[in-house]
């Protein structure tokens, strides 16, 4: 995206007229009609006019989306593609090289083609993020880039488009785009260029409720809130003061907005794929369907996430790494900066979940306590940098869970928490209290309020804005915690605030919501497996060094017994703490269809991570976690 692109939606003309120097041909746009009566069934329909000159016309199927950081515009998802001109079939043929460029032979005479294609959304809890299953019998998440081809020569922030969308009877929808007409049976919204239209998804659906959150007055802002059935759709008042704090927290942190409204696009559903996605003024929120009744979904699925992506609009929409700021969706983007577009953004959207009282400040410490142990689970560090992961990040979002640890996973985001607890500890150190990583959020993303835009940046300037809050090493501190191999967690952040990580029998809060959320069985840093708790129990990874390593269990495979018992969670857990006394466990594994008998020799019963204050530094951790709303200082 370019800077102000969305603020100046400029025309598009075809750039072949122009560069001969004949006469302007005046302003021209593309229109796209968007059919959701047959999205219950996961048909997505679209009808496009694109401008054309005779010839051959070379078109585009978005391959790199914004915010998903690798080439995963869904083009195998396509079907029914067919071009007409005045009324007529013409030929068309794929790139053999580029399967996402389409050529067209668009006849003498005609000025414009007539495009239309399907896309079909995945079947029920598809993984992926936007790609991933999109529809149910009674909602849709609609992403635009998913419909559209774009002509070769069109920059996305110079394509006008015009946009319409139909909808199933009783649907209703949400989007950050302005209508212009709406009807009984089809909804148009005001042309925009088509960097806006891609950044603004649609949400659908039967049963969808608008909630205003935040205070009167200034951008207004709205959960708009879409389930499988109404009774799901529940918000407590303590859940919705919540969220007006979310919004007022995060104005104090950052000074400014970018946003002329911002609407977080909240789906309750166990048939969608379940992620977050940002947005400039809206974000796509993808929750299990329960997650405002179960307190632990509510706990592990909810609480941080739309503190997450809100933060995005301001660190990843509006400050970007320059090799994530390509202005186009063809273009390679680079993620060796996803440690502060996604750690940074991991670390303030952990925190503005404690200062909105989204998290309690034990929750809070709980997610801090498990980021240290994941990463320092993760064994792989002794070979592969967090810069790599970073690098690798388009690669690494698909990677099995089998050996998680051993190769690294998207470790930019949760050792961002320890990375920028650090940084934000080190400044207040440095500065006796008077100054913080707030102040470096209100330099660097703050600024004036506005229209969206786009503000790259590169590692040399993140390095100057931090030195302008507080003179250290900051290449130094970044060249030792992200550039080199570390074969240990960061722990200086923790430390430094006035806590340390300990481990004990004890599963702590956030801990125990995320095993039940996402029904796993995590003992990681006691028998060194991670497994399913279901009926099958895969067994997912496995931690190199741990007991059960050393067994020689190979993860990817079944538990099927514990100490000959037939494996269950609670088995599970139970002969785990009944080590300290017995000093071993027996696992069966089915490998395939190859059974085998492991003894893991192990005295450790449970342990689980937590932080315990150290009395002997100040509690800046808790400082830290402190509403500003109801605070005079840091």
């Amino acid at each position: 995206m370019r800077s102000a692109a969305i603020a100046l939606v400029l025309l598009w003309w075809p750039s072949g007229l122009l560069a001969q120097g004949g006469p302007s041909p005046g302003p021209s746009e593309m229109s796209l009609q968007v059919d959701l009566r047959e999205a219950p069934r996961r048909i997505f329909h679209s009808r496009m006019r694109i401008p054309a000159r005779p010839g051959q016309l070379a078109l585009r199927y978005p391959k790199w989306i914004p915010g998903e950081h690798g080439p995963n515009g869904p083009i195998g998802d396509v079907a029914g593609l067919v071009f007409t001109a005045s009324g007529k079939r013409v030929p068309w043929h794929r790139d053999p090289d580029d399967m996402f460029r389409i050529l067209v032979e668009v006849p003498q005479g005609a000025s414009e083609i007539e495009a239309q294609l399907d896309l079909i959304s995945p079947p029920p809890e598809t993984r992926g993020f936007s790609g991933g299953a999109s529809a149910s019998a009674r909602l849709a998440v609609l992403s635009w880039n998913q419909v559209l081809l774009q002509p070769e020569e069109a920059a996305p922030a110079r394509m006008r488009v015009s946009a319409s969308l139909r909808l199933p009877a009783r649907w209703k929808f949400a989007t950050p785009l302005k209508t212009e007409r709406s009807g009984e049976i089809q909804t148009s919204f005001a042309p925009v260029s088509l960097e806006e239209l891609v950044d603004s998804p649609v949400l659908a659906g039967e049963f969808l409720h608008e909630i205003p959150i935040g205070p009167p007055g200034g951008a207004p802002h709205f959960v708009e809130l879409a389930g499988e059935s109404e009774d799901l759709l529940h918000v407590d008042p303590q859940l919705k003061s919540q969220w007006d704090a979310l919004v007022v927290e995060a104005q104090l942190l950052f000074g400014a907005h970018h946003y002329r409204s911002y609407r977080f696009l909240l789906t309750l559903s166990d048939d969608l794929a379940h992620f977050g996605l940002e947005h400039h003024e809206s974000s796509d929120d993808r929750v299990p369907e329960r997650v405002l009744l179960d307190p632990d979904l509510r706990l592990s699925r909810l609480a941080g996430l739309l503190p997450h992506e809100f933060t995005h609009s301001w660190n990843g929409k509006y400050r970007r790494p320059r090799g994530l700021a390509t202005g186009d969706y063809q273009k390679p983007m680079r993620g060796d900066l996803l440690w502060v577009y996604e750690g940074l953004t991991n670390y303030l959207g952990n925190v503005l979940a404690a200062r909105s009282g989204l998290f309690t400040a034990d929750q809070a410490r709980g997610a801090f306590a498990f980021s240290a142990d994941m990463m320092s689970a993760h064994r792989g560090r002794i070979w592969r940098p967090l810069a790599d992961t970073a690098v690798a990040a388009q690669i690494l979002y698909g990677a099995r869970d089998d050996w998680d640890s051993w190769r690294r996973d998207v470790d930019f985001y949760l050792e961002g928490d320890l990375l920028w607890l650090e940084a934000d500890t080190m400044i207040r150190e440095a500065a006796q209290g008077a100054r913080s990583l707030d102040d470096f959020c209100k330099r660097f993303h703050g600024g004036q309020s506005g229209m969206p835009a786009v503000e790259p940046y590169t590692l040399e300037d993140l390095v100057a804005a931090l030195s302008q809050v507080a003179q250290l090493d900051w290449a130094g501190f970044f060249r030792k915690r992200v550039f080199e191999v570390a074969p240990e967690a960061p722990l200086g952040g923790i430390e430094r605030g006035g806590w340390k990580l300990v481990y004990g029998p004890e599963e702590p809060e956030f801990h125990k919501s995320f095993e039940k959320a996402r029904k796993l069985v995590d003992l990681k840093a006691s028998a060194g497996v991670v497994a399913t708790d279901d009926d099958r129990m895969v067994i997912l990874d496995v931690v190199p060094g741990s007991p059960a390593d050393k067994a020689g269990i190979p993860p990817g495979t079944r538990l099927a017994a514990v100490n000959g018992r037939k494996a269950n969670g609670d088995r599970l857990r139970t002969a785990v703490a009944d080590t300290a006394r017995a000093g071993k466990l027996e696992l069966l594994v089915e490998n395939a269809e190859t059974y085998s008998t492991h003894v893991l020799e192990y005295k450790g019963g449970l342990r689980y991570a937590r932080l315990e204050r150290d009395g002997s530094r100040p509690d800046l951790l808790t400082r830290i976690f402190s509403p500003r709303a109801n605070a005079q200082g840091r």
